[in-house]
């Protein structure tokens, strides 16, 4: 049985991709159809493998022994936990783009790219040999980049498809060149195997693979420094970005620390490593949310803090605790997106100065969007709020007070940014900002005034309320998903013992502590750790409401608000690294003959060198 489902939950996407590229974008209605179709049926596969879970090979089949091993899936509560969040939120972002993309050119090019890229994630997380995980691994950027590019006709949209590739990449050499030194010194690319043996590779080659392996997780999860791609990755249709942050691309970087934190755990100096990048990118991340107007790049922002936060709970030994988090932050973030994406779609624009009110006009997406939000600042009572919680005291009963310390402050940060959006978006108006900064303005005067500043961001907000053309909002599509998702961010938690507990029946070498949901929640609620994290929650949403009253604070930290916004430099100098790499590829191109044979005998004479260095080392 494990055998079939695991079949279905790879082809069945790539099934759908081929058939509705096929179609022809002359029939969009059937289009939509059948990708929801291969998508459901693909997360309903997946949803059957969890009480089928076990840390054996379910499928092993000879792919070339000698060079490459057998591929083998194994469907371990590790990866069907994973393989379920990218089927099952993919297809509610397939459902979702039902109404979002009516209209839009090139559908099946879209869902093709979609469905080949849950497929792709599914293998990955499932893979039981470090060569095929490479292989899905690439194929997952290749989607992430062709969708960031969907719309061709904007240079923005390909530069940040460009850019998402190109950093990425550099992850993927990482990745490569750590399994090629396992495999040299192991003579296996078997991924328990490594697990099992990782211990007896020398200090050096150990060494080498553990910050290969943390190079490759932090471009692909955008971790510090490589976490500029992500922003730019926002020209992609709303769908997309909800795929890429809650389903797909960001959580592979996080599930690849998780799986080979075993055998990687013991290398001085690697698990500081991790803490310290994944404190570095929480805080900075929840820095820049702060300052944007832009919704979907707040999320954006938030989405590389909250997987921060998840680096974080690695590195200090949390990994039931950051299995949680991601599973919750799944649930969450892709509700916000596609929230934000029937915002978006609603009233024509991105921009926050220019929303406000909407809670009159959109009651559903609105009251969804608070759930949403309210889990991301850690409310009781949500999933955000426990599995925050529980990293949280993790960090402080695992010896890491100052890592307490630092994620209670960005978890501050993140409730002020929070209800910021919030208000922005559903509550507020444009006058908003002239009764700040001046408590007697009456709204007549609102009436001929062009621009003023904003207290936070020094930049000009717009006097219009909004802009662009708003579109009509197909009601089954957008609003389905947002309350399935919804749900899931108020009940999910409910169950955290019982995926605790399932997570550590088939994880034989990550030796989990985990209580029963009752005890969880008895221990996250008495501890006074609790208290301090919810007294600096509270202050963050006081503080930005009160920001009118408190101005001096604003610009006595403008030099760090004026960093947040230009991303603290870091877009300049990828922006550089971009250019400067497609400079060396363009001056390279006098070595293409144009002959394949040529092509084709220059790349395997690179790749023999290359294994023979290894394997001579």
């Amino acid at each position: 049985m494990p055998f079939w489902l695991i079949i279905l939950t790879i082809v069945l996407p790539w099934s759908g991709a081929i058939i509705v590229w096929s179609v022809g974008d002359h029939r969009p209605q059937i289009q939509h159809r059948l990708a929801l179709l291969f998508s459901g049926l693909a997360g309903l596969c997946a949803l059957l493998l969890i009480p089928l879970t076990s840390d054996a090979a379910a499928i092993r089949l000879p792919f070339g022994a000698a060079a490459f091993g057998d591929l083998t899936f194994i469907p371990d509560s590790l990866g069907v936990l994973l393989a379920v969040i990218a089927t099952v939120i993919g297809s509610l972002t397939v459902l979702f783009s039902n109404g979002y993309m009516q209209g839009e050119k090139s559908l099946g090019r879209y869902y093709a790219l979609v469905l080949l890229f849950i497929g792709s994630m599914v293998g990955l997380v499932l893979s039981g040999s470090l060569f095929f995980l490479f292989l899905f691994w690439e194929m997952t950027a290749l989607c992430s980049y062709a969708l960031i590019a969907f719309h061709s006709d904007n240079p923005q949209a390909v530069r940040g498809g460009m850019t998402a590739l190109l950093i990425t990449q550099l992850g993927g050499v990482g990745l490569l060149a750590g399994v090629l030194a396992i495999y040299a010194w192991l003579g296996s690319f078997d991924i328990p195997t490594f697990l099992a043996e990782g211990g007896s590779l020398p200090g050096p080659v150990l060494a080498a693979v553990g910050f290969t392996f943390l190079l490759a997780a932090a471009t692909k999860s955008a971790q510090f420094p490589f976490h500029t791609w992500l922003p730019g990755a926002m020209e992609a249709p709303t769908p997309v970005s909800a795929l890429i942050h809650a389903a797909t691309m960001v959580n592979a970087g996080v599930y690849l620390l998780v799986r080979f934190y075993p055998a990687l755990a013991g290398i001085p100096g690697w698990t500081t490593a991790v803490i310290l990048i994944g404190l570095i990118t929480a805080l900075m991340g929840s820095l820049m949310a702060l300052t944007t107007y832009d919704l979907k790049r707040t999320l954006a922002y938030s989405t590389i803090s909250q997987l921060g936060v998840m680096v974080v709970a690695v590195g200090v030994g949390g990994i039931f605790a950051s299995q949680f988090h991601l599973a919750s932050h799944a649930l969450f973030k892709a509700l916000l997106f596609l929230g934000a994406g029937a915002v978006i779609h609603q009233v024509g624009t991105r921009d926050m100065r220019q929303m406000g009110g909407l809670w009159r006009t959109m009651p559903l997406v609105a009251n969804c969007f608070v759930i949403g939000a309210a889990a991301l600042a850690g409310v009781p009572l949500l999933n955000g709020f426990w599995s925050k919680e529980l990293i949280l005291e993790t960090a402080l009963h695992n010896g890491y007070p100052w890592v307490y310390l630092t994620l209670v402050l960005t978890a501050g940060l993140t409730a002020a940014y929070a209800v910021r959006m919030v208000w922005w978006v559903f509550v507020g108006w444009r006058t908003e900002q002239f009764q700040l900064l001046d408590p007697g303005f009456q709204v007549a005067q609102f009436k001929g005034i062009g621009e003023a500043l904003d207290p936070v961001t020094d930049s000009p907000a717009p006097a219009t309320v909004h802009s662009g053309s708003p579109h009509p909002s197909p009601q089954f599509p957008f609003h389905a998903p947002l309350v399935i998702l919804a749900l899931g961010t108020l009940l999910s938690w409910l169950i955290a013992g019982e995926m605790g507990h399932w997570l550590a029946q088939t994880l034989p070498f990550h030796n989990l502590h985990v209580l029963p949901t009752l005890e969880l929640v008895a221990e996250i609620t008495l501890n006074e750790a609790t208290l301090l994290a919810l007294m600096v929650t509270a202050a963050g949403m006081v503080i930005w409401w009160w920001r009118g009253r408190i101005l001096w604070v604003w610009y006595w930290f403008r030099p760090l608000r004026q960093a947040a916004r230009h991303d603290f430099g870091f877009t300049w100098l990828n922006d550089r690294i971009v250019t400067d790499v497609k400079g060396f590829a363009a001056a390279w191109q006098l070595t293409q003959t144009g002959q394949l044979n040529w092509n084709m005998a220059g790349i395997v004479m690179a790749l023999l060198v290359i294994l023979l260095i290894i394997f001579n080392w």
